[in-house]
C-alpha cells in the first residue's frame, strides 16, 4: 500500500553546524546589522527534538582503562566435546570401524582411549553406540560397536560423534591422556577519533544573541559557541557509532595502506556478524520465528535474559505478533485488547506496544534511535528483496560474564559490551578536549582564531560474541 505522506517537506540530512557562514546556519538566518529588522523570535524553535543518537553503550556497557595498544581476553571453550563431520572406513553391519574426523580448524581429536560414543549419521539419523579401543592418528579413532548387528550406516556417510562416558574392564590401568582446558584468544585494538571546531577572530567580535536548548539539558543565550556545542554533541555521538560500526581494514586494502597497521578495529556489528547469531530474514514476524532464535540461544550461553534492541519496523513486528496470541471475542468480532496484566475496557485508549515478553527467556524491547534516524542508519532501505545488509535490530545478553584478561592477570567480570580506552598515570585518553589559537581567550599561537580540539582513543570489546543475535536482511 502506497504512503500517504508527501515526499517534501521532509528531513534535513546535513548537520546544521558548518565551518564557514552559510544560509543553513542557524545563526546566519538572523541578520542584526540590517537596518530594517525583521520580527523574529530570538529563542531558536527545536524542529527535530533531541538531535543525538548516543545512548546504546551507555545503557549495556561500561568503560575501562587500558594502557596498551592492543586488549586480549580469554573465553571458554565447550566443557564437552562432539564432531560433526566424521566417516567410517569400514561397510555397514561392520563390529568395528576407523573413524576420520574432518571437521574445520580440528588438527588434534579430544577422544581417548576406552571412552564411549554415540554415532549418528547425519542423513538418515540412525546411529550406534560404541566404545574407543585405539586412536591411530590425530585426527582418526577407531570403535567396537556395542550392537551386535554392527555399524548402522554405509562406509564414507558423514556423521555426528560425541562423548558420553568411559568403560575400563576390571583390574586395568585408568584413562591414558588428559584433556587441557579450551579457550578461544579473542583481542582487539583502539583507534583515534578527532573533531575540531574553529571561529576566526573577527567574527568573535560580532555578538548575535539566539536563547537556546541544548541536548544535554543546558539553556540559555548563546552565539558563536552554539556551533562548538554542537560539534562536541556530534562528537561525542561518534564516540558511540565508531565502536558500533567500526571493522578492521583488511590487507591490500586502500584504508591500510592510509592508516598502516592500525587501520580499523573490531565493531559490534562486524563481531556479531562473524562470531554471533544472524538472523538473516529482517524481521522475525511469528512466534516460531522467535522459537528457532530460542533454540539457537539454548545452545549458546543460555542467558536468562535479554535486551533487544530495535528499530521501528522491528518493533512494531513484534507488537503485532504479541498482539495476535491474546484475542478475545466481543459481538461476534474478534479482539486483541486484554493486554498484560489488565484487560482494556473497549472505551479505554487501547495501548498497542509492548515492552518485553517471555518466551523461553525474558525479551525485554527498547527502541534504538540509531536505527531510526535518517541521517544514520534509519535512512538506509529497508525493502526486503534489496536491503541485504541493513539491519533492523541486535539482541544483547543483560548482566555480566567472567573472563581472563591477560593486562589483570587474572578472572574478572565484565559487561558482555564495554569500552576500554587508553590512559595512564600522565595521559587520560577518554575524552580529551583543548584550545588552540589567538582568540577567545587562547594563546598558544598566531592563528587569528580559536579552535577547538576533540580527542579519544578507544576500542569496544564485545565477549561472548555467541550470545548475541543480529536482525539484519540478507
Amino acid at each position: 500500500m502506497a504512503s500517504g505522506l508527501l515526499g517534501t517537506p521532509t528531513f534535513a540530512l546535513q548537520p546544521a553546524a558548518e565551518q564557514v557562514a552559510l544560509s543553513t546556519n542557524y545563526i546566519t538566518n538572523f541578520n542584526f546589522l540590517n537596518q530594517y529588522l525583521p520580527d523574529t523570535y530570538e529563542k531558536e524553535f527545536e524542529r527535530y527534538g533531541n538531535r543525538t543518537i548516543a545512548s546504546f553503550l551507555r545503557m549495556v556497557g561500561a568503560e575501562m582503562p587500558s594502557n596498551s595498544d592492543q586488549i586480549k581476553w580469554a573465553e571458554q571453550g565447550r566443557l564437552h566435546i562432539k564432531y560433526t563431520l566424521c566417516q567410517s572406513a569400514a561397510a555397514i553391519n561392520s563390529n568395528t570401524a576407523t573413524f576420520t574426523v574432518a571437521d574445520t580448524g580440528v588438527t588434534f581429536i579430544a577422544i581417548r582411549v576406552n571412552q564411549t560414543v554415540m554415532i549418528q549419521n547425519n542423513t538418515s539419523g540412525v546411529f550406534n553406540k560404541a566404545i574407543v579401543t585405539a586412536v591411530p592418528s590425530a585426527t582418526t579413532f577407531t570403535v567396537a560397536y556395542y550392537e551386535s548387528t554392527g555399524q548402522a550406516f554405509a562406509v564414507s556417510t558423514n556423521c555426528t560423534v560425541f562423548i558420553y562416558g568411559s568403560e575400563f574392564k576390571k583390574g586395568t590401568n585408568g584413562m591414558v591422556g588428559s584433556l587441557e582446558a579450551e579457550d578461544d584468544i579473542y583481542s582487539n585494538k583502539p583507534i583515534i577519533i578527532k573533531d575540531k571546531y574553529a571561529v576566526n577572530g573577527s567574527d568573535m567580535a560580532q555578538i548575535g544573541w539566539v536563547e537556546v536548548t541544548t541536548e544535554n539539558g543546558a539553556t540559555g543565550y548563546l552565539w558563536y559557541l552554539k556551533s562548538e556545542h554542537e560539534t562536541r554533541l556530534r562528537f561525542e555521538d561518534y564516540l558511540e557509532t565508531a565502536m558500533i560500526e567500526a571493522v578492521p581494514a583488511q590487507t591490500g586494502s586502500g584504508a591500510l595502506a592510509v592508516l598502516g597497521t592500525s587501520g580499523g578495529t573490531e565493531g559490534i556489528f562486524y563481531v556479531v556478524n562473524n562470531r554471533g547469531n544472524v538472523w538473516g530474514g529482517g524481521t522475525p514476524t511469528a512466534l516460531s520465528d522467535w522459537d528457532s532464535i530460542v533454540s539457537r540461544l539454548d545452545k549458546q550461553g543460555a542467558i536468562e535474559e535479554n535486551v533487544v534492541f530495535v528499530n521501528r519496523g522491528l518493533s512494531f513486528d513484534i507488537d503485532n505478533m504479541l498482539a495476535t496470541l491474546n484475542g478475545y471475542t466481543s459481538g461476534g468480532v474478534a479482539q486483541s485488547a486484554s493486554f498484560g496484566l489488565f484487560d482494556n475496557d473497549v472505551d479505554m485508549a487501547l495501548n498497542l506496544g509492548f515492552t518485553g515478553f517471555r518466551r523461553g527467556y525474558d525479551f525485554y524491547k527498547s527502541d534504538w534511535k540509531y536505527l531510526n534516524d535518517p541521517t544514520m542508519r534509519g535512512g538506509l532501505n529497508t525493502t526486503a528483496a534489496t536491503a541485504t545488509g541493513t539491519i533492523t535490530g541486535l539482541l544483547v545478553p543483560a548482566g555480566s560474564t567472567s573472563v581472563y584478561d591477560q593486562i589483570m592477570g587474572k578472572n574478572a567480570k565484565r559487561p558482555f559490551l564495554h569500552v576500554r580506552y587508553r590512559a595512564s598515570e600522565a595521559e587520560d585518553r577518554r575524552y580529551k578536549t583543548w584550545i588552540t589559537g589567538s582568540a577567545g581567550g587562547a594563546q598558544t599561537s598566531d592563528l587569528d582564531a580559536m579552535e577547538v580540539n576533540f580527542l579519544s582513543e578507544r576500542c569496544v570489546c564485545t565477549l561472548g560474541a555467541n550470545n548475541f543475535v543480529l536482525f539484519r536482511y540478507g
